[in-house]
């Protein structure tokens, strides 16, 4: 079909037509839950904004669209999402696992059909052991002691 066809405009919306009327979707509510649906994964350290001289813009919560772009078309749509991934948790599955979950989020809360995600790695998130270290003593902290006496 021709009116499938893709733009990758951010002022781009998706029409999805109801009997009733039509709903569009403005690119950036597609990146959002497509955002949502990635940082939620296992093994998503964060969000990657891109390179800015040669450092990772690592991104939270706030602002979810910086790591993604959409192409929306009338009915469907491609995402491409840019993650920093958790060293010790295998790639390919954090990857599998966020194109299942962009897919479905995407395909359910608007109705239209995904028919690619793209996900690109920018970086790893390595702990530092002293990190680790203070994070197993907090937990360690809050664990019950047993009492001292009977």
């Amino acid at each position: 079909m021709a009116e499938k066809e893709l733009s990758s405009d951010l002022n781009a919306t998706a029409v999805k037509k109801e009997s009733n009327g039509t709903i569009t979707f403005a690119s950036e509510v597609i990146a959002t839950i497509a955002g949502l649906a990635a940082v939620d994964i296992k093994g998503v350290a964060g969000m990657s904004g891109g390179f800015v001289d040669g450092i990772v813009d690592l991104l939270g919560r706030k602002n979810l669209t910086k790591g993604v772009k959409v192409e929306v078309g009338k009915e469907e749509v491609a995402v491409d999402v840019a993650i920093v991934a958790e060293y010790g948790i295998p790639i390919p599955d954090v990857a599998e696992n966020i194109q299942t979950s962009v897919i479905k989020a995407i395909e359910t809360m608007t109705g239209l059909k995904v028919v690619e995600v793209n996900v690109s790695v920018q970086a790893l998130r390595i702990e530092e052991p002293k990190k680790v270290e203070a994070r197993e003593a907090k937990a360690a902290a809050r664990a019950p002691k047993p009492p001292r006496v009977k």
